[in-house]
């Protein structure tokens, strides 16, 4: 059987009263998932019976279902994201054709079970929304499918029924959103698309009339599932420090940049390994704040903000510094060191704050 092409665009938002700011995910993570599945209609194309007969024109529409997943991940702390999931999905039939004809008393239940290895990206917004942040992936495994009695039944005799099991490989989509939560640490609630579709399922017997017959059939395996689940990353969970720990006092750093510019000068490479060395004892996070002078448009310099914190951030990452202890922001034209008239090209407002707090 071929695959369908088809076209994925669904996403969805969930709005949560506690929000926390978004930290890529590092090290081990669990993660689970309930919902909704829709099984497109499928036809059933074969033979039965010796000698055999064709399967003319026969075919099967589904319900709704319900599905739920089960995940154990790895993130590597730069928003890639690896992990293996179990899935179960069940449909119930609600229309049955043969001939081309519908016919009385659909019957029957599919489903669907497996294992899949999943690579996903998370795509930081940087904080914009809220610590919402969008993600998506791809994966590949192998789903089993079972088809229980599904067909007609008008009483004992009068009927026609399918039935059989079979495994196939497959692949998935995934489009979605996560959302942290600032009570629990390294805790999101997440919503999810997913498409996933098989290489096609056997049928081994069927029953017609009231005799039971061998059968080698083929269906189809294209689903559609809309999943609300959570997540935990266990190392985001807050450290306790030793009681005489002592608090450093917030340490301040300054990079500079040329006009309209994000790269990183000598200069400022060399102050971002300062900080770098400076973190130790005491030190928690590290803020990272983006700024412009008043020269280009609101939105532009909103923009160059957060590219210019995200150059120092990668940069304090390759000095050593781990991912999940740098809090990046963009401020856009705001807070300048120099105030200055709408359009001024002001250097010391070109810059990057480090704090160490």
């Amino acid at each position: 059987m071929n695959f369908k092409k088809t076209l994925l665009a669904a996403a969805a938002v969930v709005a949560m009263p506690v929000l926390a700011q978004a930290q890529p995910v590092s090290g081990l993570y669990l993660g689970a998932g309930v919902g909704a599945n829709f099984l497109n209609k499928t036809d059933i194309t074969g033979t039965y019976n010796s000698p055999p007969l064709t399967l003319d024109g026969a075919s099967a529409e589904f319900d709704w279902g319900y599905l739920g997943v089960l995940s154990l991940g790895w993130g590597f702390g730069n928003g890639l994201r690896a992990e293996i999931e179990g899935s179960y999905r069940e449909n119930a039939m609600s229309s049955y054709k043969y001939a081309k004809t519908t016919q009385p008393s659909a019957n029957g239940t599919v489903t669907s079970y497996g294992v899949m290895a999943n690579i996903l990206y998370d795509i930081d917004l940087g904080g914009a929304l809220g610590g919402l942040t969008p993600y998506v992936g791809i994966g590949g495994g192998y789903i089993w499918q079972e088809y229980s009695d599904v067909g007609m039944r008008v009483n004992s005799t009068d009927n026609d029924l399918y039935n059989g099991t079979s495994g196939a490989f497959g692949g998935q989509a995934i489009v979605g959103l996560s959302l942290p939560i600032s009570s629990v640490p390294g805790l999101a609630v997440t919503a999810e698309y997913r498409f996933m579709a098989t290489a096609g399922h056997k049928l081994d017997s069927s029953t017609v009339v009231g005799v039971k017959l061998t059968t080698d059939a083929d269906v189809d395996n294209f689903n559609h599932s809309l999943l609300i689940g959570l997540r935990y990353a266990f190392n985001a969970a807050p450290v306790v420090a030793a009681a005489a720990a002592p608090i450093a006092a917030a340490r301040t750093y300054l990079v500079f940049f040329d006009w309209s510019k994000a790269d990183l000068t000598d200069r400022a490479r060399q102050i971002i390994g300062e900080a770098a060395s400076a973190r130790g004892q005491g030190v928690t996070r590290i803020e990272v704040n983006g700024f412009t002078d008043r020269s280009g448009s609101d939105r532009f310099n909103q923009g160059l903000s957060e590219r210019r914190a995200n150059a120092v951030a990668a940069e304090l990452v390759r000095r050593g510094v781990p991912r999940n202890e740098i809090v990046t922001r963009g401020f856009g034209e705001a807070n300048p060191l120099i105030p200055t008239a709408d359009g001024v090209r002001e250097p010391q407002n070109r810059r990057v704050e480090i704090i160490l707090r």
